[in-house]
């Protein structure tokens, strides 16, 4: 029944707004309207749409391509529809490229709209129906994208299939890169909480105020800017799982509200005198040891202890490098399939080259060098020309990490330049070769006032 299913239009023109909402009711589906992106962004918090009929330019304000990026942070699998006055070749793929199912031109007509509407709702069901049917069928798709033959990483996977139907909370341990969020996502899927939503939220990314807000929610008026009531990720993922990455990074008084809420299963919004209950599974992850950071008074004791009711500790990939053929091949099948680009394997010398390579950044290394490669690629199979870029550091970028006399931040600079030297100014991949978000990567470019050597000015 297509009144199952809601749309949300986000667009500046009231007009263009109010004729597709009435036209789309017309068609029997449930429409709610926003007439700026943050309003859309608003609804999207509260609410998961089917699709997201989106503007592109509403000024003033942030845009269309900016308000998708925003929905899909909230809803990853979110069906973008793209709708513009300016269209040319180069806004189709700005739009697709950022995660647009499609787009139309204005001025629209009702058959257009209905046509279009009418095939983003059959694959939307053909999704649920498949998802429903994974669940059902066996909790292998759950380890669909953990690839190993390693003995630890076989009995990690071995104790998440035993734990994952207990409420206990978990912390996965391990090196920035290595898949912790993909053992969060399994443990989920495995679990009878399978149906429910899965929440993740990187704690490393924001400030405490902002992550505060994030994690709890907010009422009308509580501070600047807070228009309307607001639910945070906790209630987001009320019955399923609220993953929290980079735990190790927040600050003393979110891990005293965190405490509480593990404890009691209830919370107050920023700005709130009603206490909140929810039921959520609690999943963390880290790359900081949280032992050392007890001992230096960073970190409290009695939260971890909380958190680490059951342990995963994820091994680097420099130790499982028996692993590596077998993520490579699954990678180069994945991303040249996600890519559109026919890519028929990788050559025994590439391979060869793969293996005798460290990683640093671990799987997410991995992930983007395969891309690289790929994207790159003119041939067929992968060669051992296509990883050129995966060069040992040279004497001078080696230096660069020689701590001699320099202080901390002259440390991390150089650390920063050298690995950006070596990535040949890609920051995506100095990223996860520095075990940091790109975001964070980008804050401190502009806090070192760091050019990018290898870009042009």
């Amino acid at each position: 029944m297509k009144n199952q299913w809601q749309i949300l239009i986000v667009d500046d023109e009231a007009v263009m707004r109010e004729s597709l909402a009435a036209w789309l009711q017309e068609d029997g589906y449930l429409v709610d309207t926003a007439a700026s992106g943050r309003e859309g962004i608003a609804k999207a918090a509260e609410k998961d749409y089917v699709v997201y009929c989106v503007d592109l330019k509403m000024p003033p304000g942030i845009d269309g391509i900016e308000t998708m990026t925003e929905i899909r942070k909230l809803h990853p699998d979110a069906a973008v529809l793209i709708i513009t006055a300016f269209a040319t070749v180069d806004t189709a793929i700005t739009a697709m490229k950022e995660g647009a199912v499609d787009y139309l031109v204005k001025p629209c007509n009702p058959r257009e709209i209905s046509v279009v509407m009418e095939r983003l709702i059959r694959v939307k069901t053909i999704e649920r129906e498949n998802q429903i049917l994974r669940h059902k069928l066996t909790g292998q798709y759950a380890f669909q994208n953990i690839v190993s033959r390693n003995a630890r990483m076989l009995s990690l996977l071995e104790l998440v299939r035993n734990v994952a139907g207990y409420r206990s909370t978990v912390l996965v341990r391990g090196e920035s890169g290595t898949g912790k969020e993909l053992f969060a996502k399994a443990l989920h899927q495995c679990g009878d909480r399978a149906g429910g939503p899965f929440v993740a939220v990187s704690c490393a990314a924001l400030t405490e105020t902002l992550l505060e807000s994030e994690l709890f929610g907010y009422e009308k008026g509580a501070f600047t800017g807070a228009q309307e009531r607001r639910r945070g990720k906790f209630e987001l993922a009320d019955g399923g799982t609220l993953f929290l990455d980079e735990m190790g990074d927040i600050s003393p008084k979110l891990q005293a509200d965190l405490l509480r809420v593990l404890q009691e299963r209830r919370f107050f919004r920023v700005g709130g005198a009603v206490e909140v209950e929810v039921d959520v599974r609690v999943i963390a992850a880290t790359h900081v040891d949280l032992e050392a950071a007890i001992r230096e008074g960073r970190f409290r004791q009695d939260l971890f202890y909380r958190l680490n009711v059951i342990e995963i500790h994820v091994p680097p990939l420099r130790e499982r490098l028996e692993d590596v053929p077998l993520l490579a091949r699954h990678l180069i099948e994945q991303l040249s399939l996600e890519l559109g680009k026919e890519v028929a394997g990788i050559s025994d010398v590439a391979m060869r080259a793969l293996m005798a390579h460290d990683w640093p950044g671990n799987v997410r290394q991995l992930q983007n060098a395969i891309e690289r490669a790929i994207v790159n690629s003119r041939e067929g199979v992968l060669s051992e020309a296509d990883f050129a870029f995966l060069t040992r550091p040279s004497s001078a970028e080696a230096d660069a990490f020689s701590l001699g006399s320099m202080t901390l931040e002259e440390i991390e600079r150089s650390a920063i330049v050298a690995t950006l030297r070596k990535t040949q100014g890609n920051v995506k991949e100095a990223a996860a070769v520095l075990g940091i978000d790109r975001s964070t990567l980008y804050e401190k470019l502009k806090r070192y006032d760091i050019a990018n050597p290898n870009r042009p000015s």
